[in-house]
């Protein structure tokens, strides 16, 4: 079985954002999202990804909804910036942030995280000093990007995988 449908949970998931996509339950889409569903996950298993486990699923459901509240928010801000027409106050720029956490999964989700916020993108990682370089929107203090990230996304993810 493991060998026809590797990912079972995850198929069912890709054939139900199928379904939504299309907007359509006939037979014909159902077929085809499994279809397209089984092939991208045979493709994903020649990926041949590490075996991890969620260790803390109440953490990950409580950081999903503060990552939504958070985007929602700073779209809120991200509009409220460019229907300003005083854009002169506004000072975009890049930010060096320390990172403690090394863990592979953690830190696609932190870059997730970031590049899914509006106003923030991850620009790059160095895994030499383990910082990463964002681009901020709206770049007035440093210290709280920094406390932001570390402390509202880091310590949980941290929590999450390591």
């Amino acid at each position: 079985m493991k060998r026809w449908l590797p990912y079972p949970l995850l198929t069912a998931a890709l054939v139900a954002i199928w379904l939504l996509l299309t907007e359509s339950v006939a037979l014909g889409s159902i077929l085809m999202g499994g279809i397209l569903a089984t092939v991208a996950l045979w493709g994903f298993r020649a990926l041949d990804p590490p075996g991890g486990r969620l260790k803390r699923p109440r953490a990950a459901f409580a950081l999903a909804a503060l990552v939504i509240a958070d985007i929602a928010r700073s779209n809120l801000a991200v509009v409220k910036i460019i229907l300003n027409p005083r854009k002169t106050e506004r000072v975009s720029g890049f930010l060096h942030i320390p990172l403690d956490m090394r863990a592979p999964y953690g830190l696609a989700t932190l870059a997730c995280i970031i590049t899914g916020t509006p106003g923030t993108i991850w620009v790059e990682y160095n895994s030499a000093n383990n910082t990463i370089l964002l681009h901020i929107l709206d770049l007035v203090d440093e210290k709280t990007w920094i406390d932001t990230i570390k402390g509202r996304y880091e310590k949980r993810l941290m929590e999450i995988f390591e």
